[in-house]
């Protein structure tokens, strides 16, 4: 395996890696990289359980301190989960090998920093990678409990729409559409006393085929 590696990743089979490929070459140019290995996936880097063949090869050669270079075109093509991120760059810097992105040059700065500074910086680096995943993942948090609110027993988000699983509605119906039914009560006359709200949160009756196949289940 060669000392320098291009990791090139894409979500799925229709995605197009040309354009990676191409930015992640210029950068190797312009490093004076000339000799590197390609390597890719068409994986997901965010999922737990989802094996990515090729970037586990990468990681080992790194452990075995045969990579002293690894290149890629942005950072979330190695993990979109921060903390994942934070500890990859410290186990690459534990095993003596530097990262760059070619859609963030700063690293390409941070590398270039002489001993002992590049340490410090590289440190602090992880350290603003730290609380910038913190601030993102509380902002997200934040966003969510005031994206919905609740009105009558229905959570909805801030323009109304409803929210939550479609079979939580559902289950609500058949089990009211059972008590009616218990208590004699006609298909049509159920379907004029019982409601849903559909995709608008507009409140609506369902159709007397729909309180059939309710029972039926």
């Amino acid at each position: 395996m060669q000392e320098t590696l291009i990791y090139i990743r894409t979500s799925t089979e229709e995605q197009n890696p040309e354009l990676q490929l191409n930015d992640c070459e210029a950068l190797a140019n312009k490093l004076g990289l000339k000799q590197y290995e390609i390597i890719s996936d068409k994986q997901s880097a965010w999922k737990d359980n989802i094996e990515r063949e090729f970037f586990d090869k990468v990681n080992q050669a790194i452990k075995n301190k045969q990579v002293k270079q690894l290149i890629c075109w942005d950072l979330d093509r190695l993990y979109r989960n921060r903390k994942k991120l934070i500890a990859f760059f410290e186990f690459c810097k534990q095993y003596g090998c530097k990262v760059y992105s070619a859609r963030q040059d700063w690293l390409e700065s941070l590398n270039k920093i002489q001993e002992p500074f590049n340490e410090i910086m590289f440190d602090l680096m992880l350290q603003i990678m730290g609380w910038l995943a913190e601030e993102e993942s509380s902002k997200k948090s934040m966003r969510v409990k005031n994206a919905v609110r609740r009105d009558t027993g229905i959570t909805q988000s801030y323009k109304g729409n409803k929210w939550g699983r479609k079979s939580i509605q559902t289950a609500r119906l058949k089990e009211e559409v059972l008590k009616l039914k218990e208590q004699g009560l006609s298909i049509r006359d159920i379907a004029k006393q019982v409601y849903y709200y559909d995709k608008n949160n507009n409140k609506k009756n369902p159709s007397p085929a729909l309180i059939c196949n309710l029972l039926k289940e």
